[in-house]
């Protein structure tokens, strides 16, 4: 297998920094009642301050090297372009937030009581190598992704880590919600829309006009949760409608709208579509909840 196209892990490398302790000897002095020894002062030099790593952001104590974030930086513009000579936008800015989210999701999966052993981590560890192809492969792989394997695993344990903390939060996400069945006719110009709600509001039938207006469709647009809809202003609309009833006029960035509701049911299943949205949602929410009550400190960030 070649190991570029090895699965790209979503997170990076952290560096442990310790200070190593230096033991100091003393020689033991004697007194004799013969002699007088006079004390000899050895002038000791005070432990070497480890140098720091520079840092480009600390995250509840947490730092993410500067070293750490240039290597992912080079990893994701090798990915998504840059190596052809595409532009790629707003790379620092997604690789940093990306590093940032992980780390906090890592975090959360500590404080909730997930233990990843060493022997997992190792096992894991080795699956790579396999899927590789050997440890030649692998090895290969390493240089050229900017890998060791000491930081190789370190990324690794963050990637776990956080992928089992998104995990917690996508299966409680609930399966049943609110769901309203609705029709929808949409138009181009506020005029004609004004038009047909007038009639509408006459007595014309929604469901032949909207069949007229849109025949691929005939404005159905199904059972729809909240949260799922592009346009805000739509669902509100929608949820504030009793069966049957009509909405006003709604604008909205792309046209006007006029929509009905048809059934309404308190407790339906979300289709895989929309559950994938809420998923997608309640992660989001999550780490942004998460960002707000965190010390996040940026560092060599322009």
């Amino acid at each position: 297998m070649n190991p570029r196209y090895i699965m790209p892990l979503l997170a990076m490398m952290i560096f442990a920094i310790s200070a190593c302790g230096i033991e100091q000897t003393t020689s033991a002095i004697t007194d004799t009642p013969e002699v007088t020894l006079v004390p000899t002062v050895t002038q000791t030099s005070p432990p070497p301050t480890p140098t720091p790593f520079p840092m480009v952001v600390i995250i509840n104590g947490q730092g993410i090297t500067l070293e750490e974030y240039e290597a992912e930086l080079n990893r994701y513009l090798t990915v998504h372009g840059s190596s052809t000579g595409e532009v790629v936008l707003d790379a620092e800015t997604i690789v940093l937030e990306d590093l940032i989210s992980q780390t906090l999701l890592m975090q959360g999966a500590d404080e909730n009581g997930f233990d990843l052993s060493k022997d997992d981590l190792e096992t894991r560890f080795e699956d790579l190598i396999l899927e590789a192809g050997g440890e030649a492969e692998f090895n290969q792989w390493l240089e050229l992704s900017g890998y060791d394997q000491e930081s190789l695993k370190l990324s690794l344990e963050r990637s776990i880590m956080a992928a089992w903390m998104r995990d917690q939060i996508l299966a409680g996400v609930q399966k049943n919600s609110p769901h309203v069945n609705l029709r929808q006719i949409f138009f181009l110009d506020g005029g004609q829309a004004d038009q047909v709600l007038r009639e509408l509001e006459s007595g014309r039938d929604f469901a032949t006009t909207a069949a007229e207006i849109d025949p691929l469709t005939g404005g159905e647009l199904g059972w729809v949760p909240r949260n799922f809809l592009l346009h805000k202003e739509i669902e509100e609309a929608a949820f504030a409608l009793l069966p049957g009833e009509i909405s006003q006029v709604i604008e909205t960035s792309v046209g006007y709208h006029i929509i009905q509701v048809v059934a309404i049911e308190d407790e339906r299943r979300f289709s895989p579509a929309a559950r994938l949205i809420w998923q997608e949602l309640a992660l989001r929410d999550w780490v942004d909840l998460r960002r707000e009550a965190s010390n996040i400190e940026m560092i060599n960030v322009e």
